[in-house]
C-alpha cells in the first residue's frame, strides 16, 4: 500500500492510504458477514481510510440511515481497531423520518443538527472522535453559512472531531466557508469529496434535487482549479468506476457523459488497457492516484474480489506517454 497526507495543520493531518473504501452499502445490500470480509481484506492490505455518512442507507429499508456507521463500530469492537484506522462520515442529508426517497426533508446543518448527529455518529461508531467529519451537502434548511462554520469549528475545538470536509458543495461555498474559518481562527475544510473519474460528465444537467443550476456533486474544473491553487487540500472522488461501467460494455453511461469527449476518452483507456494487460477499472484508479492533483479514489466493492482487482492498481504505474495520452484525450 502507498500512502498520503490529509490535512495542512501538523496536529491534525493524517498518513492515510491512497485508496479509501466506501461503507455506503455495508449492512443494507451488502450483508454483514461478507462487509466484514472486504474490510478485513482492505486493513491486511495496508487501507487505513474507510468513509461513511449517518444517512447510509436510508432509502434501502426505508429508514433515517445509520446502518453502515453501526456496523461499522460493531466490525471495529470486534477486531480491536483502534486509531490507526482513520474513519470519515458526514452530517447534513439525513432525511428527519424514515424515508424510501429523497422527497423527506433533510436534517441540515444548523448548530444543533451538527452538534446532534456528531454525537449519535460517535456513538454508533464507537469512537469518542470523528477522524474526518465532512457537510455531506448545502443546507436547505436556510441556516447561514457562518453558523456551520462556527458549529462544525466548535468540533474540532472540543476534540470530537480530528479534520473538516466539505462534499457536493458549489466552489464559492467551499471558498466561502474556507474563508469565513481563518477569518474566526477556526478550523478549516481541508478534504472534499465529490465525483470524480477518468471520463468527464457535463454540469449544466440542472440536478431538482438540489439546484436548477445543475450539478453539484461533481468535481468540474472550479473545483479542480480551486484544489490546484490551494495547498494542503484533498480531493476524494467517489464513485470513480461508474458503478462497473468501464469493465461492462452493455452498462448504459449516465446521460451526462453523453458528448463526444466520452468517445475519445474510452478509445484513449482501451489504448492503456492493451498496453499494460490491466483492467479498465485499474488503469483509472492509476490515473487518479499519480496524477498531479492530489486525489484519493474512494472505491466501493460488495465481494472481496472486486475489492482485490482495485488493490492491485496501487501498484501500477503509468508511463509517462500513457498518462499524457489519457489525459490528452478529448
Amino acid at each position: 500500500m502507498r500512502y498520503t497526507t490529509i490535512g495542512s495543520d501538523l496536529l491534525s493531518a493524517r498518513q492515510v492510504s491512497v485508496l479509501s473504501l466506501g461503507a455506503m452499502r455495508f449492512r443494507t445490500t451488502t450483508d454483514e458477514a461478507t462487509s466484514f470480509a472486504i474490510m478485513d481484506r482492505y486493513v491486511a492490505a495496508g487501507g487505513n481510510f474507510i468513509d461513511t455518512s449517518n444517512n447510509y442507507l436510508f432509502f434501502v429499508n426505508g429508514t433515517q440511515g445509520g446502518e453502515s456507521e453501526a456496523l461499522l463500530g460493531r466490525w471495529r469492537a470486534s477486531r480491536g481497531i483502534g486509531d490507526e484506522i482513520v474513519i470519515a462520515t458526514k452530517v447534513g442529508a439525513r432525511p428527519i423520518a424514515p424515508a424510501a426517497g429523497f422527497d423527506t426533508p433533510r436534517e441540515g446543518l444548523s448548530r444543533a443538527a451538527i452538534r446532534e448527529a456528531s454525537e449519535r455518529s460517535r456513538e454508533r461508531l464507537g469512537v469518542e472522535r470523528i477522524d474526518l467529519y465532512y457537510a455531506h451537502v448545502p443546507d436547505q434548511t436556510e441556516v447561514p453559512l457562518d453558523e456551520q462554520v462556527a458549529a462544525f469549528g466548535e468540533l474540532v475545538a472540543d476534540g470530537t472531531v480530528g479534520q473538516l470536509g466539505l462534499s457536493n458543495h458549489w466552489a464559492w461555498q467551499v471558498e466561502r466557508a474556507r474563508r469565513l474559518a481563518a477569518g474566526a481562527g477556526s478550523a478549516r475544510a481541508d478534504v472534499l469529496q465529490y465525483h470524480h473519474t477518468y471520463l468527464r460528465m457535463r454540469t449544466d444537467i440542472p440536478d431538482l434535487r438540489f439546484s436548477r443550476d445543475g450539478e453539484i456533486g461533481v468535481a468540474d474544473g472550479s473545483i479542480l482549479s480551486y484544489l490546484r491553487t490551494e495547498p494542503g487540500m484533498t480531493l476524494v472522488a467517489y464513485s470513480p468506476l461508474l458503478n462497473g461501467a468501464y469493465i461492462r460494455p452493455g452498462k448504459e453511461l449516465d446521460r451526462a457523459y453523453d458528448h463526444p469527449g466520452t468517445r475519445a476518452r474510452l478509445e484513449a483507456l482501451d489504448q492503456v488497457v492493451k498496453e499494460t494487460g490491466a483492467t479498465a477499472n485499474q488503469v483509472v484508479l492509476a490515473w487518479l492516484i499519480g496524477g498531479e492533483l492530489p486525489v484519493v479514489p474512494l472505491i466501493g466493492a460488495s465481494s472481496v474480489t472486486q475489492l482485490d482487482e482495485s488493490l492491485a492498481a496501487v501498484d501500477l504505474q503509468l508511463s509517462a506517454e500513457q498518462r499524457q495520452l489519457l489525459d490528452a484525450a478529448n
